[in-house]
């Protein structure tokens, strides 16, 4: 058994003389090829650089990505804030807004890289020495960027080494195994959610008919679907990642085996697209673009949901995901949330002692009303329980019957 003995810090360029590269993250639906796009397409402004870790005899057993970023720390503070936070800023501009290094993807959540018998030990290696890393390239706060709650057991040992655990907005899933998606209304949902969303569809079929296609690279049709993305991202709340044209275009050309990109016509104009990742036996809904002038009218929000989850049900996915926010729909669509974790520490011990008693009070999940209404709400801090939702959804899973 070779066990984890060194961390060094490489460049992409490097990464091409490194063959444990070409296989990283393989279980993974974001693939290596996933982090050299982001690289390529988003963020010019960030600093990419990669953690190697390798074994007794020097052999690169695993690569963790990292980035540099000047992160604001209180942008997913509550709105009730506002208002105290520019004041103190107007004196002190710096305020929670630190130089940092975050482990993990700049474009959805972060992974382990390497065989899951030895996460923990790697972690630990991460935990020991990033601190050091980080003082070196300039950094003085380190997050480890939306791990999902499986990773908590190897993960645990960062709090050991200052780390403050808590959660990010989390993904969701839905289990799909159905023999149709009228079989999931029938089964999964309440009446009164089966008769509005009816209602929907049949104000939709009043209109223009819409009509659905699938296609692997979206280069040909950017030019309109683009801006329906850019509609959805400026009446977000909460922006992430800024997407480019040239991250769409290279998505389907550089991962096409597992990209699809759903378009909605009406009278030749696309109104309406979604951004899917297939993997295993799950569909990830990762993007959607939805042109507002019929948005509303025609439902297109679950117009597009309803067509996916047919979609998948047909071609033997039993699994839907959905990246975060917009929980209210999810709610009562029925599904569960699937947390993901941020471990945040200071490189400074005095600063980082406060920072353990303020990230409570500003993370994020706190004050989204809607996810204290799901099921499992509690476990975007605790593990599931035996018999709790989620974890009676993953037996059903192992055992594929259907959830209800």
């Amino acid at each position: 058994m070779q066990f984890a003995r060194r961390l060094e810090v490489i460049t992409r360029d490097d990464l091409q003389c490194c063959p444990r590269w070409q296989v990283a993250f393989a279980n993974e639906r974001k693939d290596h090829r996933f982090y050299e796009l982001v690289e390529d397409t988003l963020h010019p402004e960030f600093d990419y650089r990669y953690f190697v870790i390798k074994d007794a005899v020097g052999q690169v057993c695993a690569v963790q990505p990292f980035f540099l970023l000047d992160q604001d720390c209180l942008v997913g503070a509550s709105p009730r804030f506002g208002v105290l936070i520019e004041a103190i800023r107007y004196m002190w501009p710096r305020l929670m807004r630190a130089r940092t290094l975050m482990v993990g993807c700049v474009a959805g959540e972060g992974h382990l890289d390497g065989d899951e018998a030895y996460h923990r030990a790697r972690a630990e290696l991460l935990a020991l020495m990033i601190a050091g890393h980080a003082r070196r390239l300039g950094a003085k706060l380190i997050v480890f960027k939306e791990f999902p709650a499986r990773y908590r057991s190897a993960l645990d040992c960062l709090i050991d080494h200052g780390f403050t655990r808590i959660p990010s907005l989390p993904m969701t899933q839905l289990c799909i195994n159905y023999a149709s998606f009228d079989d999931y209304m029938k089964r999964a949902l309440n009446s009164a959610t089966r008769k509005k969303l009816r209602k929907k569809f049949e104000a939709a079929a009043q209109a223009s008919p819409l009509a659905m296609s699938v296609i692997n690279d979206a280069t040909p049709v950017i030019e309109q679907v683009y801006p329906l993305y850019l509609q959805v991202y400026e009446r977000s709340k909460l922006h992430f990642e800024k997407l480019t044209k040239q991250y769409f275009c290279n998505l389907g050309r550089r991962m096409g085996d597992r990209v699809r990109f759903f378009l909605w016509r009406q009278s030749e104009r696309i109104v309406a697209f979604a951004t899917c990742i297939v993997h295993g036996d799950a569909i990830y809904a990762e993007y959607i673009g939805l042109d507002y002038d019929v948005a509303l009218d025609l439902h297109l929000y679950h117009y597009v949901f309803r067509d996916i989850v047919s979609w998948a049900i047909a071609n033997g996915y039993k699994w839907f995901r959905s990246s975060g926010l917009n929980y209210d729909p999810k709610l009562h669509l029925r599904h569960l949330l699937d947390p993901i974790d941020l471990y945040v520490r200071h490189t400074s011990a005095p600063i980082n002692a406060l920072l353990k008693r303020i990230l409570p009070v500003i993370e994020p999940t706190r004050y989204d009303e809607t996810l204290a209404k799901f099921r499992n709400y509690q476990e975007l801090w605790v593990a599931p329980r035996e018999g709790s939702p989620t974890s009676a959804l993953q037996d059903k899973r192992k055992r594929g019957i259907h959830w209800g």
